[in-house]
């Protein structure tokens, strides 16, 4: 079957001396492996830099039943970011996020939800013009919507606790010691309930943003199966 998809890189590898294998999270089709040959030639008319991690691009897609890996053609860019590559801040979370993604997304099943959800927030990252330290913390929040398990408020004014097993805000401490509390929890909790726009509102010291980094890592592992270690969180520590 060929037919015309959009779709967002989230890593590739090398397959031969010229080829590679792109996994693409496509609009039509979900998440799908597709071999580039010769790319590494000097006959080749696409270059490498078009299958960089969260490049968006439309291409014509051959389908094949019970394949694993599938081929592409006519390949091009049709959204080129505008600072993602040279905010050197903006340059650390789109590593962050790629890698993210792609520990996350496994669904071969499309998801046209997900695929307009990723590409609004990663352009209105590359746009903005406003302070984004808690970008990549209401990223992972609103993320998880999409995968299943987006965290839930027992009440109005129940978020002494966050049950990271249980993915609830609470007023009681829950029974297990997958939890936070404190000031903690109050940040999460604003996280929670902002957007991207609003989060610049929410004021957090470095110490504790780096914190609930960690505790949306550990909450992560909790809830997907084989989720391992993100090599990109050490460096985003280091910068907000």
């Amino acid at each position: 079957m060929l037919q015309s998809t959009r779709g967002i890189v989230l890593k590739h590898f090398k397959y031969s001396e010229s080829s590679i294998i792109a996994k693409i999270f496509t609009e039509e089709f979900g998440l799908q492996s597709y071999i580039i040959k010769g790319i590494h030639s000097k006959k080749s008319k696409t270059g490498p830099a078009l299958f960089q991690p969260l490049t968006f691009i439309e291409f014509i897609a051959y389908q094949k039943d019970n394949k694993s890996i599938h081929q592409l053609s006519e390949p091009r860019v049709f959204y080129t970011y505008h600072t993602l590559h040279t905010d050197a801040i903006k340059r650390m979370l789109l590593v962050f996020i790629a890698e993210l993604l792609y520990k996350s997304i496994r669904e071969e099943a499309p998801d046209k939800a997900l695929f307009d959800w990723l590409y609004h927030s990663l352009t209105w990252l590359d746009l903005s013009e406003e302070q984004i330290n808690n970008y990549h913390l209401v990223f992972m929040l609103l993320f998880s919507r999409f995968l299943g398990f987006y965290p839930k408020t027992e009440s109005e004014e129940g978020h002494m606790y966050f049950n990271l097993q249980e993915g609830v805000f609470s007023s009681q401490q829950p029974g297990n010691p997958e939890f936070i509390s404190g000031e903690l929890v109050n940040h999460l909790f604003k996280l929670y309930t902002s957007s991207f726009e609003s989060s610049k509102d929410v004021v957090i010291g470095t110490a504790e943003r780096r914190k609930l980094i960690d505790v949306l890592i550990s909450y992560y592992r909790l809830h997907l199966p084989g989720f391992d270690e993100m090599k990109s969180v050490e460096v985003l520590k280091s910068i907000s």
